[in-house]
């Protein structure tokens, strides 16, 4: 079993991984050697904080060992894809694949043999849509009916958000005046509105009043943020953005908890005032992303 992307798992496996990881996060002790003399190999192209460190700490507090592995210090980029992931599986009971382009980590996928867990690519962000699962259900004591609103550039993160809300029954509204072109799946969309679990609007002050969580992304990718290639494309966005940012006046008087997956731009995307906001439950969020990979690992080792 695999986690590409949540489209493939059942609402079962992802509401057991939820409550896993929550028993995890309440009950470390009992899951201190759950994963002894085992390894989990971490092959990243794009830079991480949060999912390298939940992969790396929570592989360790579950008491087996993990291998970071640089893209760029490897022989991945002189051979053959299919062949090097044959090789590290190995080595490992477990791959953790950071990859720039959605088809290497399905290639991946279907070339190991050990499970791989897709942590980030440009289509989706299963990890992080696991752990935002996680919060909510802490937060709010459900995930089914909770209505989350989108706001910003449809991304991975939004694409892995209403593969969620599909999953779990949460009603996700997507207000979003850019998308990026690797992350269009019609697929998706089409049955996430069968399901009558996703929607777009272009009415954002009514989209937040109608919510129980806003969330919100960097309205630029961070491989492309300082890249003096993209600083054109990087002005136009804020340009047309500048409306949609989560703020003290879009944000007042509503009731909602404000979610964003970090790292945040500030200034940009969200203020500092809202990140420093009691409704922010950011950085609840980031900590559950160790938590959720815990539950992750278990549940593709069969040990959840």
């Amino acid at each position: 079993m695999n986690l590409v992307s949540l489209k493939n798992w059942s609402t079962e496996d992802v509401i057991e991984v939820v409550e896993g990881s929550i028993a995890i996060k309440n009950n470390p002790e009992r899951y201190a050697d759950a994963t002894s003399r085992r390894t989990l190999s971490m092959l990243f192209q794009k830079t991480s904080t949060r999912t390298r460190c939940a992969g790396e700490v929570g592989m360790t507090q579950l008491g087996g060992h993990a291998v970071f592995l640089d893209w760029r210090a490897t022989n991945f980029a002189l051979a053959d894809l299919r062949d090097e992931i044959r090789v590290l599986s190995a080595y490992s009971d477990v791959i953790l694949a950071r990859f720039l382009k959605h088809a290497d980590v399905v290639k991946a996928g279907e070339s190991a043999t050990v499970p791989v867990i897709n942590g980030c690519c440009d289509r989706y962000h299963p990890t992080q849509a696991l752990g935002d699962l996680m919060t909510i259900q802490e937060k709010l004591g459900r995930v089914e009916g909770v209505r989350l609103t989108y706001v910003g550039v449809h991304n991975n993160v939004c694409n892995s958000l209403i593969t969620a809300g599909l999953k779990t029954g949460m009603e996700v509204t997507v207000v979003a005046p850019e998308m990026n072109p690797a992350a269009v799946d019609e697929e998706l969309y089409e049955a996430a509105r069968k399901a009558g679990t996703y929607k777009t609007s272009d009415q954002l002050h009514q989209a937040i009043a109608n919510s129980d969580v806003v969330y919100t992304d960097t309205w630029v990718d961070m491989e492309f943020f300082t890249d003096p290639a993209f600083e054109e494309e990087k002005e136009r966005r804020i340009e047309m953005l500048s409306p949609y940012q989560l703020n003290a006046e879009l944000l007042a008087g509503q009731d909602v908890l404000v979610m964003h997956c970090l790292p945040a731009h500030r200034g940009y995307e969200i203020s500092g005032e809202i990140v420093e906001d009691p409704r922010s439950i950011m950085f609840d969020q980031s900590e559950n992303r160790l938590h959720s990979m815990k539950g992750l690992i278990l549940k593709l080792l069969g040990i959840l």
